[in-house]
């Protein structure tokens, strides 16, 4: 299974082919997945097919870079400001239950919350046949590129922020070609990092929420994912490991299909620029808030998950206050 990464060698950012398997090695000729991805496209070409055609360089050592801190983002843009994250969520089966419990309280228990009816929707009409539309999913927007983060650097709070949550997900990085056609380049893992506590504290505050950073994965696997992923999320508080669970996600244990949620999102003019990228996180079903844990300053959130080889690492970090004056003109 191609996958491909951005890796730091010898003071430079190169694009590394690896099957997960043998040796990964620096793909020659290019500078960037985004460089790689644009010559595909160009040339009419599947990544594996274009990359087939390239000399391959050097061997990588991806523990030793892991272990230097050398691993990117598998997917980069020269502007973050054309880089847009936006993710969806109540898509995997169980994962309105969290959402459930937090919006009960405001409502009788007989009349069920709006997050259990939307959840509801996807299990119903999320999977269309091919050649239909399904229901739309919830959606929402996590910022620019400027907002991901790679593993081993922390995820960053904001200092008003009330609580910094991991949320264990895939996602999917995608290219706008120059016709404005989406290009799905492959999956990642990801922490889609939010602010529990205040969604909680109002559902319509989910905005607000996820106005965080998040990280990614540096394996991009290129082509399909199996329909079962099983992976597990893990947050350690110096040498204990304060929480650990298993998560599911692939599109058999989702109530929406990759395809819908991608037809949802691209549906807007506004997000088939050309040469734009973006980022959607899936969403996931679970949450270690949804436990009862509360984390802290200093905490390290672990997601792994097969085919993915590589373990996705963080730490929270909180931002200092940073004081708001707003002029008039």
């Amino acid at each position: 299974m191609l996958r491909l990464l951005q890796v730091a060698v010898g003071g430079q950012v190169r694009v590394v082919a690896w099957d997960g398997e043998g040796e990964a090695r620096v793909i020659e000729g290019v500078s960037s997945t985004y460089e790689l991805a644009e010559k595909a496209i160009a040339a009419g070409k599947s990544f594996a097919d274009y990359i087939a055609g390239l000399d391959k360089g050097a061997i990588v050592d991806l523990d030793q870079a892991a272990s230097e801190g050398r691993l990117g983002i598998p997917v980069t843009h020269a502007d973050p400001a054309h880089y847009i994250v936006a993710g969806t969520g109540l898509t995997h089966l169980g994962s309105a239950d969290g959402r459930d419990k937090m919006h009960k309280a405001a409502q009788s228990a007989e009349k069920p919350t709006d997050s259990m009816r939307m959840f509801q929707m996807g299990v119903e009409g999320g999977k269309p046949k091919a050649g239909e539309v399904g229901v739309q999913p919830e959606w929402f927007y996590k910022g620019d590129g400027s907002q991901l983060r790679a593993t081993g650097e922390d995820l960053v709070s904001p200092s008003f922020a009330l609580d910094g949550g991991e949320e264990p997900e895939l996602a999917a990085i995608y290219l706008i070609g120059p016709d404005g056609s989406p290009y799905r380049l492959g999956f990642c893992l990801a922490n889609e990092f939010s602010d529990h506590v205040t969604e909680k504290g109002n559902y319509l505050w989910l905005a607000h929420s996820k106005l965080r950073q998040a990280s990614l994965g540096p394996e991009l696997i290129v082509g399909d994912l199996p329909d079962h992923v099983e992976g597990t999320s893990r947050i350690r508080r110096g040498e204990e490991v304060i929480f650990e669970k298993p998560f599911l996600s692939g599109e058999a244990n989702m109530s929406h299909s990759f395809a819908n949620l991608e037809h949802h999102n691209f549906k807007y003019d506004l997000f088939r620029r050309p040469g734009d990228l973006h980022v959607h996180f899936f969403g996931t079903a679970t949450l270690s808030f949804s436990e009862g844990v509360k984390t802290e300053v200093g905490d390290q959130f672990e997601i792994s998950a097969a085919p993915f080889r590589l373990t996705l690492v963080n730490t929270l970090a909180v931002a200092p206050e940073s004081p708001l004056s707003i002029f008039k003109l």
